[in-house]
């Protein structure tokens, strides 16, 4: 063989090998410094500086475009900075690169889930638990996308997985109280004692309270309640341990608390509306109307609020001008409410019969028709046109009033009575006395006021409650 060929391909080879060896020593340091910039931008997100770490990505992903843990990071900066859009793009492209990650699916999921993309999210959460059965983001995301749109059921296995796989304060409370509004009253009292354990909580005793309450464990439920006021005085807690009193008719330890309550939180209608309620209950009627207007004019269009300003009105003549604008102003709020026109003939009624009969009492004759006409059904409603009318000495105009109260609430005492009083002065005399000897068979059987008293505190003390506060 020539030497000088074969002195030319030694050269080659040596120029060849060299060759690769500078594009293997270039591309590992171009890796390197690639590396390098992803923990930098790492290190801003981890720092919460955002945008710093924002920019290094876009700029990292200029000359790495396939980079998936670039386009995973960024999909996250994005979603901390609440640009879920750009968001999710990029957590779709990660997904796109790397479809085995359950880690890539469950922060695609999370986006989905902030955005409101319920369905979405859910499919992606499935795929994540299909690569990765034991994930604790996967199944505690599944589990809160469940309780968000309002499949509790659903949620437990899910929020049992993930807690069992990484114990959390968070995830524990949550699956404690969708036990409790599951019915599953056991194991969420169980589980908030195991959580007790860790962390000693005003919520966690709020929430055991709760489950006392529908275990029907009275007073473990009132000390719990007390105990998380104590830990933890906020407005919720004051609101249930207030409640509980009210709810098992010891009205002088409610009106004490809730007297401490709006004492701290003067601004909060429902603490006024259960000191007016706890109030009125000791038949302290003049306090308890005073609390309740101020619980109306912190939130005017609070229904409740009326419901018992308006008993509480019933049994006091004081403040009638302050009470009648109140309602007043809650009939002009609520135009087509029948409660609000109702309340307000009877606020004027009661707080102005005594000025001037004849321009009041059509204006409360006005009111009541409307109410009607707003809800055919409301039977306090018919049984107050029909005295009104009884008043004014037009029987034959106040019967059929008292028959469609009865026909719509035949526990209606004071409408039977009225109605045998009114067949009385037409002539009706058999008619009258079959009316009045009902009247006194269901006086003697009618026990249903305590009850009835019960149920309508049961709904003021539960009306705000019951929902599932997700812990994040």
């Amino acid at each position: 063989m020539n030497r000088g060929y074969l002195f030319r391909c030694i050269v080659v080879a040596i120029f060849l090998c060299s060759a690769s060896m500078i594009a293997a020593e270039n591309t590992r340091e171009q890796s390197q410094e690639i590396s390098r910039k992803f923990r930098i931008a790492e290190g801003y997100y981890n720092a919460g500086r955002l945008k710093e770490a924002a920019t290094q990505l876009e700029t990292l992903l200029h000359i790495w475009p396939k980079s998936f843990d670039a386009h995973e990071l960024l999909g996250l900066v994005y979603a901390a900075e609440g640009r879920e859009a750009q968001a999710r793009e990029q957590l779709q492209t990660a997904v796109d690169l790397k479809p085995g990650s359950a880690a890539a699916w469950t922060n695609l999921a999370a986006s989905l889930l902030r955005a409101g993309k319920l369905g979405l999210a859910e499919e992606q959460l499935r795929k994540a638990l299909t690569l990765d059965p034991r994930s604790y983001e996967a199944n505690r995301n599944l589990g809160e996308l469940y309780i968000q749109s309002g499949r509790l059921v659903n949620a437990v296995p899910y929020l049992k997985t993930a807690q069992s796989i990484r114990p959390s304060y968070d995830v524990g409370y949550n699956l404690a109280l969708v036990y409790l509004l599951t019915g599953n009253l056991v194991p969420a009292s169980d589980l908030v004692h195991s959580l007790l354990k860790e962390e000693n909580t005003g919520e966690l005793h709020n929430l055991l309270g709760q489950i006392d309450e529908k275990r029907e464990q009275f007073v473990d439920a009132a000390n719990e309640f007390a105990v998380a006021a104590r830990i933890d005085p906020s407005e919720e807690n004051f609101f249930s341990w207030g409640g509980e009193m009210l709810l098992h008719r010891a009205y002088e330890p409610a009106t004490e608390i809730f007297q401490q309550a709006t004492a701290r939180y003067p601004k909060s209608p429902r603490l006024h509306i259960g000191l007016g309620m706890a109030l009125y209950s000791r038949g302290r009627y003049d306090e308890a109307v005073t609390a309740l207007l101020t619980a109306a004019d912190l939130k005017p269009d609070d229904a409740r609020c009326y419901f018992f300003l308006s008993k509480a009105f019933a049994n006091t003549p004081i403040q009638a001008d302050a009470v009648i604008a109140r309602f007043k102003r809650y009939a002009e709020l609520e135009p087509n409410n029948a409660n609000g026109a109702y309340y307000y003939a009877m606020a004027l009624w009661k707080g102005k019969r005594a000025e001037n009969t004849d321009k009041i009492l059509p204006q409360v004759e006005g009111l009541l028709q409307h109410a009607i006409a707003l809800d055919p059904k409301m039977a306090e409603a018919h049984m107050q046109l029909g005295t009104l009318y009884s008043e004014q000495r037009e029987y034959a105009k106040s019967i059929p009033e008292y028959q469609s109260a009865l026909m719509l609430n035949p526990d209606l005492p004071d409408a039977q009575y009225r109605l045998g009083q009114a067949y009385f002065h037409t002539g009706q005399k058999d008619r009258a006395q079959a009316e009045l000897d009902a009247y006194e068979k269901q006086r003697a059987r009618h026990v249903a006021d305590a009850d009835r008293e019960k149920a309508e505190v049961k709904q003021f003390v539960f009306s705000t409650g019951n929902t599932v506060p997700q812990k994040q």
